[in-house]
């Protein structure tokens, strides 16, 4: 009877260890027959654990692309294109304003003969950008007094008139803000530089310019809808030209903009000026004396003055013929505003020096 039990209790013993070893190998086993086929049947997209997303063209976005909603992961879904302005944008780095501590908008130099031609970079972007141009005779073809713009911020036809002013040349990414995402650390010549740029300038409406201010695209957008998509690239090019940033709505803002424009191209488009007496449909004339202007000898026998500089010429002293080449100025800034020529820059017709108070070259601040 002893001997009949412990038979049992060793049979037992086996069959429990037979039981493990069996079932163990049945694990072994059936793992590889899950993977043979799942790789039988697998979708050829490559799964989270595949290498291929580390080399193909979705490398470049984020978590927090996939994860962006609406309009936002739209416009990001070009941004991978090479050669769009999303893909730029995608370059820019993204932080916080500055401080606009220090800015000075003068810092930048704004119409200064930064490419040599012999014309300031007012009367550049004019000669650019209008058509049918009537330039000032005896300024060796810089001077624009007429034209025609096609305003591509208000989508309109306007004529342009140097007498009465009603065209502005914007700074497509503002100076301001410009200083406050990274200019504030350019040297002298990269502000020069940055002020003059023909890729950062345009001519358009006074009153839209003025609208416009100092704003980003979170703040303000043309109101041609149809130009939006070439405004904000060009904005995104020029802040990639010169390293500078850009805060989380600007971002935000330029890429719902970009996500209505299918791939815009990055800006790339010749904005080089155009020469001396160079523009669309080009003539010559005298310009006529603007309202409000009188003549230096009207303004020394009205004033009783009769500066050392006045005896041969009829120029008061104090005028700015020396300078301009003109023996016309305005009688004062009002006359200057009304005239819609503020600020009056030394060397434009209606400067003079009684209008320049600090004495830096531009009257009528």
């Amino acid at each position: 009877m002893p001997l009949h039990s412990s038979s049992r209790l060793t049979l037992a013993a086996l069959a429990a260890v037979l039981s493990l070893c069996l079932l163990s190998g049945c694990a072994e086993d059936a793992q590889p027959t899950v993977d043979t086929a799942a790789s039988s049947t697998a979708d050829p997209t490559p799964t989270r654990e595949a290498p291929e997303p580390s080399s193909g063209p979705a490398a470049s976005a984020t978590s927090d692309d996939t994860d962006a909603a609406g309009e936002e992961d739209e416009g990001r879904a070009g941004s991978a294109a090479t050669g769009t302005a999303s893909a730029m944008l995608d370059e820019l780095t993204v932080k916080g304003r500055a401080p606009k501590t220090g800015y000075d908008g003068d810092l930048f130099k704004w119409r200064s003969d930064t490419d040599h031609n012999g014309c300031d970079t007012r009367n550049d972007v004019l000669r650019r950008d209008l058509t049918t141009i009537t330039l000032k005779a005896g300024t060796q073809g810089c001077i624009v007094l007429a034209g025609t713009l096609d305003d591509p911020y208000a989508g309109e036809t306007s004529d342009f008139d140097r007498s009465a002013n009603a065209v502005d040349i914007d700074h497509v990414v503002a100076r301001s803000n410009a200083w406050q995402t990274g200019a504030f650390k350019f040297d002298e010549e990269t502000l020069k530089e940055f002020g003059n740029d023909p890729l950062n300038l345009l001519a358009v409406s006074s009153s839209l310019n003025r609208q416009k201010g100092d704003g980003d695209a979170a703040t303000w957008l043309p109101p041609n809808k149809s130009f939006r998509c070439e405004y904000v690239a060009r904005q995104i090019a020029v802040k990639h030209k010169y390293e500078l940033w850009v805060v989380p709505a600007e971002k935000a803002a330029m890429e719902r903009v970009l996500a209505k424009c299918d791939d815009q191209p990055a800006f790339a488009e010749d904005v080089d000026w155009p020469g001396p007496g160079e523009g669309d449909n080009v003539t010559t004339k005298e310009e006529t004396r603007p309202a409000g202007q009188k003549s230096a000898s009207s303004r020394s026998s009205s004033s009783g003055s009769t500066g050392s500089g006045s005896s041969s010429s009829g120029t008061a002293s104090g005028s700015s013929s020396s300078s301009s080449g003109s023996s016309t100025f305005f009688e004062n800034c009002t006359a200057a505003r009304e005239a819609g020529a503020a600020p009056v820059r030394r060397g434009d017709p209606g400067y003079g020096s009684h209008l320049d108070r600090d004495g830096d070259g531009i009257a009528c601040e």
